[in-house]
């Protein structure tokens, strides 16, 4: 990979790396970090990154080091655990982005993570096991999972509407 293509990649991928990040995390600093230390690692690996592949290096990294901050925090805090037996939405809402959000942030972050890269960065499967190292079928497991969950925490239209 050249310095032009590095380059390239920085204005073509930065702004979908940030989104992806701070969707999970919720935090803008640590976000920027991730995503300076994502690409201070491609710097690094220069001569060793291909720029056809360097998309999903820049994922692939991005993510493992998010997970690992998401780990790092839970070992630290003090975190009170949401029940996941019984998710649901019972007040009426007339914002389902709201709604969908607040759902999204009770998922698993494993969850969170594959669904987050699906259905708002639309990767395919295989692209997404291949950033998460997951297998293929794990990836269709946790996406199953969260859509439902999701689901039954939005419960029907009737209530957010």
């Amino acid at each position: 990979m050249t310095v032009e293509e590095y380059n390239k990649a920085v204005d073509t991928y930065a702004d979908n790396l940030y989104r992806f990040v701070l969707k999970n995390l919720k935090d803008e600093h640590m976000a920027r970090d991730i995503i300076q230390d994502t690409y201070e690692k491609l710097w690094v690996k220069l001569e060793d990154v291909s720029a056809l592949k360097v998309k999903s290096y820049l994922f692939t990294s991005a993510y493992h080091a998010m997970i690992d901050y998401i780990r790092k925090e839970k070992r630290y805090s003090d975190v009170d655990l949401v029940s996941v037996n019984e998710p649901s939405h019972t007040r009426q809402y007339s914002d389902l982005g709201e709604v969908l959000e607040r759902a999204v942030e009770n998922l698993p972050d494993d969850q969170k993570a594959v669904v987050m890269l699906r259905d708002y960065e639309g990767y395919s499967y295989r692209e997404i096991a291949e950033i998460s190292g997951l297998s293929e079928s794990q990836v269709k497991v946790y996406i199953y999972r969260a859509r439902v969950y999701l689901k039954n925490f939005i419960g029907s239209m009737e209530q957010v509407i």
